[in-house]
């Protein structure tokens, strides 16, 4: 909401109640505040924030009803929600690399080639591109709680239906399961930025942002480093289907405890907005907004556009080398699946940290462009930042559409030139497109459009709300007739 000057609400830190606003003279209410049925409640991303507000007439939204945009608290369950989520992301994750950790040994347990391996990596980036549009329906239509319970739960089956491959004719159900990981990764992978902006302040959302993708990077690094450790590398595959077991066990016991988490934990969004940015993109929100309209106006902003290529170029050499760093260290030094694991996990603790820092770095410089240890986070929150008001969700989507198109790419062809040419040409390979990606990031434009929605009025100390027993109570959304 973007107001001419502070309210009595604003000085007090506290709502004033309707009638009392009606009593006292010296507070008005601006007759011309209405919805002219002309004008778009979904505007364009291209305008800027304090125009979308003034053309829609929500200068001065009703403080009637169970949501008030017009107060600015930030609720203190925020950050459970954001490290439940955080954890069942690093579940989903770990599931996704702990075969290409130990490819060698699953191809000797299933006779299987080093490609059928592969691509029990390479399905939850097939599997991301056609139902993005869906999950994006989804998330926009039921919001964060029925999305978080779906990923969650949808995890949670794949990790069991794997216990159900436990012999060596068994690969297609182990393909099975892992299908339905990936398919959980569709609902987990666009909703740090979403959840940041939902449940987050202005000065909070970065870091947010940084801890969700936080999970995500922890759960590869778990997953290069403990299915070394937890299958040895035998030749009797009797042994090799207990030592898998215990693994695949271990995993479905913990999915199904952040299952039980995120049903108890997450709230579909807090009582009262966390930020004006937030608050105006409430009231702006339209329920028939048009998805594909949506995607054709992302694409007309250039610098978006800048962020899609560059953000798949990063994150999509990331999965190639993910995925197929085991059979590069294998081919120099058979036998060192360990100390495999151990170079993953290296290189992502490597990048845990920098997203962490650039998280923390970023809520406050706000210099989005100039990160690149820290691409996962910074990525998300740099989309929502050119785009906003779109919704996160899409922005998101198609920034992981990227990465997972790039990541097939590359690791197909890396493959390829590994098996056919060696290692060094392979990361020669991914270094070209490294360097591309840094040259193009370079032209694009700090045009943080969210930050300017948030400091076009005076801000309000941030409160914390008290919470209300029921915590799965979702307010009623905002309608017409309320502003």
């Amino acid at each position: 909401m973007v107001n001419e000057g502070p309210s009595q609400e604003e000085r007090d830190d506290t709502p004033a109640p309707e009638s009392a606003l009606q009593a006292d003279p010296s507070v008005s209410v601006h007759p011309s505040v209405s919805i002219n049925p002309s004008v778009s409640v979904h505007p364009s991303s291209s305008a800027h924030p304090s125009a979308l507000a003034q053309s829609s007439g929500l200068a001065h939204p009703s403080s009637s009803g169970p949501e008030d945009l017009s107060v600015i608290k930030v609720s203190r369950r925020r950050w459970a929600v954001v490290l439940v989520f955080s954890c069942y992301s690093m579940c989903n994750a770990f599931q996704w690399i702990q075969y290409g950790s130990i490819n060698n040994i699953f191809m000797h347990f299933y006779g299987v080639s080093a490609f059928a391996i592969d691509w029990l990596s390479m399905c939850y980036m097939l599997t991301y591109i056609p139902l993005l549009l869906p999950v994006a329906w989804l998330l926009e239509k039921f919001g964060l709680r029925t999305i978080a319970l779906t990923g969650s739960a949808l995890n949670c089956l794949g990790a069991w239906v794997k216990l159900g491959s436990l012999k060596p004719h068994l690969f297609p159900v182990t393909v099975v399961g892992q299908v339905i990981c990936s398919v959980a990764q569709v609902f987990i992978l666009g909703m740090p930025s979403r959840i940041a902006s939902v449940w987050f302040g202005a000065n909070e959302v970065s870091t947010a942002c940084s801890v969700a993708v936080f999970g995500n990077q922890l759960g590869i690094a778990i997953g290069f480093l403990v299915p070394p450790v937890l299958v040895p590398n035998v030749e009797d595959r009797d042994k090799l289907a207990y030592h898998i077991s215990i693994m695949f066990y271990i995993i479905g016991g913990v999915a199904t405890l952040l299952l039980i988490l995120v049903f108890i934990v997450f709230k579909e969004k807090p009582k009262y907005p966390p930020s004006r940015a937030q608050s105006l993109s409430y009231a702006l929100t339209s329920p028939d907004a048009s998805y594909l309209g949506s995607i054709a106006q992302l694409f007309k902003n250039l610098n978006f556009v800048l962020l899609v290529i560059t953000y798949g170029l990063n994150a999509g050499a990331f999965y190639a080398l993910s995925t197929l760093l085991n059979r590069m260290v294998i081919w120099h030094y058979p036998g060192e699946e360990v100390n495999a694991g151990r170079i993953g996990l290296t290189i992502v603790i490597a990048g845990m940290l920098g997203a962490v820092i650039s998280g923390i770095w970023l809520d406050r410089s706000k210099t989005y462009n100039f990160f690149m240890t820290g691409y996962l986070p910074l990525g998300f929150e740099f989309a929502v930042e050119l785009t906003y008001p779109e919704s996160e969700g899409i922005s998101s989507g198609l920034l992981n559409i990227s990465a997972q198109v790039f990541g097939i790419i590359f690791t197909i062809s890396q493959g390829q030139i590994i098996d056919n040419y060696g290692t060094k040409p392979g990361n020669i390979f991914l270094c070209l497109f490294l360097t591309l990606g840094a040259a193009l990031t370079a032209f694009i434009k700090p045009d943080l459009r969210r930050q300017k929605a948030n400091k076009e009025t005076p801000e309000n100390k941030l409160q914390e709300e008290e919470e209300e027993s029921n915590t799965s109570k979702v307010p009623t959304a905002v309608s017409e007739d309320h502003l």
